[in-house]
């Protein structure tokens, strides 16, 4: 055992643990917990963030910095502040948080290239948002190429990242991530409660590919008139966005948009749904699809990208382009019970081929290697 004084200290920021690709730091930084007991760990938040370590070698620390700034300023006093930590290594589990102005040692996690091949847009103006797009390409190629070692979430990203930056091709690592168990409690039924449905859960943004996605229901309504379609997740600016567009639908009384919903009515709606629907043109990994297997819905995938090598045999594939072609593969399982209950099987062992655990014991061995490069 390596004594207090002696550890080496590992920064991990979590400052986006509150997000959707907070499951990420989520699995990473509780298991971590009693697997590397040889060093000292600290864990970067947010303020409002109240998350607590179990382990004695963890403890945490609150900072005022936002991610993802183009301040200079801010890049500079930013790094002088992580300089004060006196860390080992840092972690910035999402590329590209790390300021520029920091040299030491760090690890990132690139969970895909999909902001370099859409369009950033916002309600911001077109110039702002065509500046920060520069803004993260250049983010993005300083972080990957001064990382010690990169850590990504499949081998599709893998590939795909090796391919734009070629002096990453002998520091990258996969680690696959994972399902939640499903989600704790009894499931609630919600104010809205449609009794043949499709679904939805995930933000908006435009490479999801939910405005194909409505257009493919408008198809499946013409063979299913009682059929409606769920759209949960945060109200923000796409989803806003969205629903504007869905309402010149000559359908839209059948498309529902919850907003944020509590676990239970999301525990609810995964075991009620036909079949929860991926349409996506871009994903690192896509848990949702996994989370949907999990508690036992049927899953409906865009072929794009990492989602067949995560979802594997335990999904019916479309191509995401082509809305008729997505509207015959929902048909084809929400019309066969069978089909129903086979991808239900299939997408309860798939889900088991994935862990946290594991995800946190890969890491924790690129730790160790990027200590001593």
């Amino acid at each position: 055992m390596t004594s207090k004084k002696n550890k080496k200290h590992i920064v991990i920021d979590a400052r986006m643990r509150q997000t959707t690709t907070g499951r990420y730091m989520d699995g990473l930084i509780e298991n971590l917990q009693g697997l590397g007991d040889d060093y000292k760990f600290t864990v970067m938040l947010k303020p409002e963030d109240d998350w607590k370590p179990t382990a004695k070698n963890f403890s945490t620390e609150v900072c005022k910095y936002k991610p993802y700034s183009f301040n200079p300023i801010k890049q500079i006093t930013f790094a002088y502040w992580l300089y004060k930590l006196h860390a080992d290594l840092v972690h910035f589990t999402m590329s590209p948080q790390d300021p520029v102005f920091y040299r030491k040692k760090i690890v990132t996690t690139t969970h895909d290239l999909t902001v370099l091949k859409y369009k950033i847009t916002s309600k911001l103006p077109a110039w702002v948002n065509y500046l920060r797009q520069k803004g993260y390409r250049f983010l993005m190629w300083q972080t990957n190429k001064k990382a010690r070692h990169i850590i990504v979430p499949t081998q599709y990203v893998a590939d795909d990242v090796n391919k734009k930056y070629l002096f990453t091709n002998r520091k990258t690592t996969v680690t696959l991530e994972a399902s939640d168990p499903p989600l704790p409690g009894k499931p609630k039924t919600p104010e809205i409660q449609p009794d043949k449905f499709i679904m939805y859960v995930g933000n908006a943004n435009e490479y999801k590919n939910l405005e194909r996605l409505i257009s493919a229901f408008g198809i499946l309504k013409e063979q299913h008139e009682d059929l409606k379609i769920i759209f949960v997740g945060k109200r923000k600016y796409h989803h806003k966005k969205l629903q504007n567009w869905a309402k010149k639908q000559p359908f839209y009384e059948d498309i529902l948009f919850t907003g944020f919903i509590p676990d239970e009515e999301l525990k609810w709606y995964y075991q009620n749904a036909l079949v929860y629907v991926f349409p996506s043109l871009s994903e690192g990994f896509g848990l949702p699809g996994l989370e949907a297997m999990a508690h036992g819905c049927p899953v409906v995938s865009s072929n794009a990208t990492c989602l067949p090598e995560v979802n594997g045999d335990a999904a019916e594939y479309f191509n995401p382009l082509d809305i008729t072609d997505m509207a015959e593969k929902i048909d084809k399982v929400i019309s066969s019970e069978a089909l129903r209950k086979k991808l239900i099987e299939k997408g309860y062992e798939n889900a088991k081929r994935f862990s946290w655990r594991r995800m946190a014991t890969q890491t924790l061995q690129v730790y160790k290697d990027a200590l001593t490069k």
